[in-house]
């Protein structure tokens, strides 16, 4: 017999995590930065990453996009066959196993899993493949014997299994724009289970080229404008008016900590929460009071309180009603905590969809070693709607001592996803 919830019930608490997991590589690259030195400067000099953009059929707008160098990890061939969020992909995780100094020929290969969380995959090559047969009356004859293996869901895990000789574990997880959270938790779950002794795990995104995201958040009313790029993502901001959207991935190498502590490997920040659920009350619009159940339950899960969270980084897109909703849901929990600070990574580089939870919290995690929270930036006037008490905005703010942070990745359809990560021993 299923049983019957009210709106207000908060499903039990479950057990702490079975063993602790930690992260001990990032590789990222975002519209501001490819390593994550680069970017974490950027954060906390408030360089936006967001530009003027043109795409086929939709014309000028505005993105988020990446400049990394694909061929330091591809060859020309692999790139001219594989797909944009396939070469984010391998060089993002490519990047987080050099950060992580991981002996990678000492690795057994069928011990590596790869989890990659992504909002959608196969739109842009289907638009690309489409727009090419147009040129031939759409014959298909001219359409490329390369677009399944593009298409496919799994894609982007699969190149970079193919790309570092992986032969574990390798999938993509579909969470929409909780994606990067959830491709962390799965990595966590994963590790826990005993199914693999390395994790890559994290969300990338390719969204910047299909011209259809743009075509329906315009539609939507969703879709961000301002005369000066830099200025367009604009969360909590009373003028701010949609989305920037932006491309990018953020990969993070886990680890065991019994296994990373006898190499004694570096240790960025060990997962001491998670939480997954679901409005079920629209397509597209908030919960708020499901938000705040998920990030009650993630706080349960690591047995910590709201002021325990030095940092929460939050989801916010610029949109009207959805940075409204998740302030509301952040006052449930946080209302109370004095030492609760709370920023936004998208009003530097837009939002990178399947990306956006990884590339956020790879962008707070460095505030365990300089204690310092970014700001969130271009907020000129504070929508009264968005007040948090501790929201940081335009300049980055010293806060000493950072323990916990907290990460905030909501997405379509109600799929909400929260991570709390802890500094710990061995933090670099």
């Amino acid at each position: 017999m299923i049983t019957q919830y009210s709106n207000s019930h908060i499903p039990g608490e479950r057990p702490p995590l079975m063993q602790r997991i930690v992260i001990t590589g990032i590789g990222v690259t975002a519209p501001n930065g490819n390593d994550l030195q680069a970017y974490r400067a950027s954060l906390l000099d408030g360089r936006s990453g967001v530009a003027p953009y043109e795409i086929r059929y939709f014309g000028k707008t505005l993105a988020g996009v990446c400049d990394f160098d694909a061929r330091k990890y591809q060859s020309r061939k692999d790139i001219r066959r594989g797909t944009r969020a396939g070469s984010v992909g391998v060089y993002a995780a490519s990047e987080a196993v050099a950060d992580s100094g991981l002996v990678w020929e000492k690795i057994n290969p069928a011990r590596v899993g790869i989890y990659v969380g992504v909002t959608e995959h196969g739109n842009v090559e289907t638009e690309n493949e489409i727009y090419e047969i147009k040129r031939y009356n759409y014959d298909t004859a001219f359409w490329s014997h390369h677009h399944n293996p593009r298409t496919v869901a799994n894609n982007p895990a699969g190149e970079i299994a193919l790309n570092m000789g992986i032969i574990g574990p390798h999938y993509t997880i579909g969470a929409a724009c909780a994606a990067g959270n959830a491709g962390l938790i799965q990595g966590a779950q994963m590790l826990m289970l005993g199914e693999c002794d390395v994790a890559l795990a994290g969300g990338v995104s390719e969204s910047i080229h299909t011209f259809g995201i743009f075509a329906s958040f315009k539609s939507q009313g969703a879709l961000a404008e301002h005369d000066e790029p830099a200025r367009a993502s604009r969360p909590f901001d009373l003028q701010r008016n949609g989305i920037v959207v932006a491309e990018g991935g953020g990969i993070f190498v886990l680890e065991r900590y019994e296994d990373a502590a006898a190499r004694g490997a570096k240790i960025y920040g060990e997962i001491v929460g998670y939480a997954m659920n679901t409005d079920a009350t629209d397509f597209v619009l908030p919960n708020p009071d499901r938000q705040a159940q998920c990030v009650q339950l993630a706080l349960r899960h690591a047995r910590l309180n709201p002021e325990d969270i030095d940092i929460v980084s939050t989801h916010a897109t610029g949109t009207t009603t959805g940075d409204a909703q998740e302030c509301q849901a952040l006052r449930q929990i946080f209302g109370n905590s004095a030492k609760t600070y709370f920023n936004n990574t998208k009003s530097f580089i837009g939002h990178s969809m399947g990306a956006a939870g990884a590339l956020e919290l790879a962008g707070n995690l460095p505030a365990f070693t300089d204690g310092v929270c970014h700001a969130t930036i271009n907020v000129d006037e504070l929508d009264p709607d968005c007040a948090l008490p501790g929201l940081v905005t335009n300049q980055p703010r010293e806060l000493g001592d950072v323990r916990y942070i907290l990460n905030n990745s909501f997405g379509m359809l109600g799929i909400n996803s929260v991570v709390i990560i802890k500094k710990t021993s061995g933090q670099v």
